[in-house]
């Protein structure tokens, strides 16, 4: 099962899902693309932000050869599943899709946990690292439910 996660700048939430995702990919076998991009250009190529990195390191998670990246139209060809982490993040996947059958991949990543309520993850960037391990403890819970359904499939 191939997934992305999408946030706006591709440097906080996003690639902490990549590298939650990647890491219980790995512990359980599941094969499978994953990664992460967002929508804001002035931050490409740039490393996932250093409070971000922290947290992962501190699970044992390495996000920072990660570079953000922008998502594009084709991603819709490359990925089973495509979740956004808030309502900026949904409306600007929608202006991609091509059609019903690329908004059929998308979800709020947070449905994975409260399903059906569209509730956002917020964004930790300039916000503290306690801020920062609340959003890493929501992202690993939704990475959980998708490593159990790809077991599944």
């Amino acid at each position: 099962m191939n997934v992305m996660f999408l946030c706006l700048e591709n440097v906080c939430r996003s690639p902490l899902a990549e590298g939650v995702l990647k890491k219980m990919y790995s512990e359980n076998g599941i094969k499978g693309i994953v990664e992460s991009a967002g929508f804001e250009s002035f931050n490409i190529n740039d490393c996932p932000d250093e409070r971000a990195a922290k947290v992962a390191a501190l699970h044992k998670i390495d996000i920072t050869s990660k570079r953000a990246k922008l998502f594009s139209e084709e991603d819709f060809d490359r990925f089973d599943h495509i979740y956004v982490m808030d309502l900026k993040s949904m409306q600007d996947v929608k202006d991609f899709a091509r059609g019903e059958h690329d908004l059929n991949k998308v979800d709020y990543l947070m449905n994975l946990i409260e399903p059906g309520k569209d509730l956002s993850i917020a964004d930790p960037y300039e916000k503290g690292f306690d801020e920062c391990e609340k959003v890493f403890e929501l992202i690993e819970k939704a990475c959980k439910a998708i490593t159990q359904k790809a077991i599944l499939d």
